[in-house]
C-alpha cells in the first residue's frame, strides 16, 4: 500500500517574530504621504489587519515608546475673570455690511454679525 500525502499547494512558513523596532518602522511606512496599509503589509508579507493592529498600538504610544507628534503642551490656568487682559470686548455687534444685486434686481443686505447658516438660506432660496 502506497502512502500519499494530499497537498493544496500552500506552503506554510513558521511565523515571523518582530521586535517593536521592526513593527514601529513598518507602521512609519504606512504614515507616509501617498502610501497605504494594504502595499506596506504587502511589501513586508503580513496580513493588512495585523499593521492596523501595530498602527492602533502606535498611535497610543504602546509600540516601542510614543510617537514623537512635534506637539507640546503648555501649562493653562483657569480664573474666574472672563475679561481679555487688556480691558476690551472681543466681540463686536456690528461687523460690517454686505449688498448683493442679484440678476433679477433684488437687492440684498447684510448688516452686523450674521450667522452664515441663514445668510446661506436666504442667498440659496432667492436664487429661483
Amino acid at each position: 500500500m502506497v502512502d500519499s500525502e494530499v497537498s493544496d499547494g500552500m506552503v506554510s512558513s513558521p511565523r515571523r517574530r518582530r521586535s517593536a523596532e521592526e513593527r514601529r518602522l513598518i507602521v512609519e511606512e504606512t504614515l507616509e504621504a501617498g502610501s497605504s496599509v494594504a502595499r506596506v503589509a504587502r511589501k513586508h508579507g503580513i496580513n493588512a489587519n495585523q499593521v492596523f493592529m501595530w498602527l492602533r498600538l502606535y498611535r497610543s504610544g504602546h509600540l516601542g515608546g510614543a510617537p514623537a507628534s512635534g506637539l507640546t503642551l503648555l501649562p493653562v490656568t483657569v480664573c474666574d475673570d472672563a475679561k481679555p487682559a487688556g480691558g476690551k470686548s472681543v466681540t463686536s455687534d456690528s461687523a460690517g455690511a454686505v449688498q448683493i444685486e442679484l440678476p433679477n434686481g433684488v437687492r440684498v443686505s447684510l448688516e452686523g454679525s450674521v450667522d452664515p447658516a441663514v445668510a446661506r438660506a436666504v442667498l440659496e432660496s432667492l436664487r429661483s
